[in-house]
């Protein structure tokens, strides 16, 4: 007889998941060691979206809520100038000032520490969550970054991630690190420029190339008998009563004991009927590859010019920019712009001028920087989503969470602040 969930239907047996990007997949193969037979659908294929071309940081040290106050520092000015780190072009979609409020509203001291100790958790569980992965027979490989270094042009700038650092602890999170100089950090990774004038190094960080890995996790998946279904857009999801129906542009629908809506900044299309009202907004973010004479050992992040970089490769990968548009518009070359002149003063031998792979993709963020993982008005529809710049970080953790409240019908403790009605 088929297990019973506290709300009184069976156990799932076939779950379709709708994205095939870090969190989908993760929640397909958490699924699939639970027993449940997986199904993935993509409008366009893996690791189509922002999984592919972020910076692979698996950085659950500082996976930090969004909204700050150092965003309300900027200034309209700032942010409406599209050469700024953050970028919010003038809208007047509804959803989208929606959006911009609530991100305001949420980018004080009291509601980041709230979040924090939300994601505390979290954080804590996702690199063994990546270890269940490889020894379930995931086939590809965490880095340990061996440096990862937050560098700085002056001993004032650094302070700003100081103190963010003690809020982090005094949250409860895990991150230890040493504090450098210039020539310190020179000392590590030369391929800082002597315009570093100081550095933080942080421990017990890794990170991966990103396309390579989620590829790897869907060949996984399908190994274990698993199902992905690329180049299908997913039109419409129907709670049947007797479970739910999926319907496809092909015209075709077919029916799943449960469906995961894991679409990133286009879930709210699928999962507002069903209750999941908070908007999910795309803060598109831009990368590029370079030829660097040093390439560095881990990552290497200049956080007052927000633009992280990570070793893909024998190349560098350098990456940056939120840009709060619309997730299909068209990869602008002022944003790749805006990156190479940030970086270009801060690192040493890197040939910027001839750039590969250049890419945008659409993190999901939410107004209270909190994804929304968990159940919807319907038993049968789960969403999994809206992680902001962490869903790399977060994704597996989000998968194996989930995947046990699908299963048993009962959320894991650490979910609750992710609830998608709230």
């Amino acid at each position: 007889m088929a297990a019973v969930t506290p709300s009184g239907i069976p156990a799932p047996e076939r779950v379709a998941v709708v994205g095939a990007g870090m969190v989908g997949l993760a929640t397909a193969w958490f699924l699939q060691e639970r027993g449940v037979e997986v199904t993935v659908i993509d409008r366009e294929g893996v690791a189509a979206g922002s999984s592919w071309g972020n910076a692979g940081w698996l950085t659950p040290g500082i996976a930090t809520p969004l909204p700050e106050p150092a965003v309300l520092k900027y200034g309209l000015r700032a942010v409406l100038s599209p050469s700024s780190p953050v970028y919010v072009p003038p809208s007047a979609n509804p959803d989208f000032l929606k959006f911009v409020t609530g991100f305001t509203r949420h980018s004080t001291m009291k509601a980041w520490k709230k979040a924090m100790g939300a994601l505390v958790p979290v954080n804590d569980l996702s690199l063994a969550s990546f270890d269940l992965l490889r020894a379930g027979g995931v086939d590809a490989d965490t880095y340990e970054a061996k440096s990862f270094t937050a560098a700085y042009r002056t001993a004032e700038e650094r302070q700003t991630l100081l103190e963010e650092i003690e809020h982090i602890h005094a949250s409860g999170g895990d991150i230890t690190f040493d504090v450098l100089t210039g020539d310190e950090a020179r000392a590590i990774e030369p391929a800082l420029s002597d315009n570093i004038g100081a550095a933080i190094v942080l421990h017990g960080q890794r990170f991966i190339n990103p396309g390579a890995y989620v590829n790897a996790l869907a060949d996984s998946v399908i190994a274990r008998g698993g199902k992905i279904v690329s180049g299908s857009a997913v039109t419409g999801i129907a709670d049947t009563g007797a479970g739910v129906a999926v319907s496809t542009d092909s015209g075709a629908a077919e029916s799943y004991d449960a469906v995961v809506v894991a679409t990133g900044a286009w879930l709210g299309r699928l999962a507002r009927e069903f209750g999941v009202k908070r908007v999910v907004q795309a803060g598109r973010g831009y990368s590029f590859s370079v030829e660097v004479e040093d390439l560095p050992n881990g990552p290497v992040y200049f956080p007052a010019a927000r633009v992280a970089c990570t070793p893909v490769g024998d190349r560098l990968r350098v990456a940056g920019m939120m840009e709060f548009r619309k997730p299909e518009a068209a990869l602008d070359q002022r944003r790749i712009k805006a990156i190479v002149e940030a970086a270009r003063p801060l690192l040493k031998g890197a040939d910027l001028d001839h750039r590969q792979d250049e890419w945008v993709g659409s993190r999901p963020c939410t107004v209270d920087g909190l994804p929304l993982i968990g159940a919807t008005t319907s038993s049968r529809v789960f969403v999994a989503g809206g992680h902001g710049m962490w869903g790399i970080t977060l994704g597996p953790v989000t998968g194996r969470l989930l995947a046990e409240q699908i299963v048993t019908g009962t959320a894991p403790k650490e979910l609750s602040p992710f609830d998608p009605l709230r």
